[in-house]
């Protein structure tokens, strides 16, 4: 990673935490993800060779630019669904700030639509961080849209556990996924399709 998208990433994290400490909890806050969690998803998407990524939730592109930027030195590219037109315009002016605009595809719209429409197998890597009590309505969706090998990591899993304990309950129970727990900032799960 280079230093200008180190400084950036940085700042955006200043930003997050300062807007969201500042508004509250209404809906314009960031709720990007912490910098450790960034960490972890730029070594998954490089020890995976995930080239198809697809995120849901980008927020202002915090989470977006880490998998970019990770995504890009492996060949691959991100697909990032926001449903807020304010948080795309802010998204995509730090896409190109940080010089992916190349690497990342921008979708403005509603998550569920989108999985509904999208083809099998068609995502190596799928990060969820976005309404989290659609997440069991999108699963069949997700399992369909996930490779075999393909991995699924969702944030917040630990500090909003009782909000995806349906969720993360049927994943356990789909036999042809492997889960995890991750300890990393706000707890991420993980699961692998067979």
């Amino acid at each position: 990673m280079d230093i200008a998208l180190k400084r950036q990433l940085e700042q955006l994290a200043d930003f997050g935490n300062q807007n969201d400490a500042a508004v509250g909890k209404s809906g314009t806050r960031m709720l990007n993800i912490t910098p450790d969690t960034g960490e972890f998803l730029s070594v998954l998407v490089r020890a995976t060779g995930a080239r198809r990524v697809l995120e849901i939730g980008t927020s202002n592109a915090y989470s977006t630019l880490w998998l970019a930027d990770a995504a890009r030195a492996i060949g691959g590219a991100v697909t990032t669904i926001e449903r807020s037109a304010d948080k795309v315009a802010m998204a995509r002016e730090n896409i190109v700030t940080a010089g992916l605009d190349g690497v990342i595809t921008q979708v403005e719209g509603d998550a569920g639509a989108w999985l509904a429409q999208a083809p099998d197998a068609s995502a190596d890597l799928v990060f969820l961080d976005s309404a989290r009590s659609l997440y069991l309505e999108w699963w069949p969706d997700l399992r369909r849209v996930l490779r075999a090998g393909g991995l699924l990591v969702v944030d917040n899993a630990t500090s909003h556990a009782h909000e995806m304990a349906d969720f993360v309950a049927a994943v356990k129970d789909d036999d042809a996924f492997g889960t995890s727990l991750v300890p990393v900032g706000k707890g991420e799960f993980l699961a692998v399709k067979a």
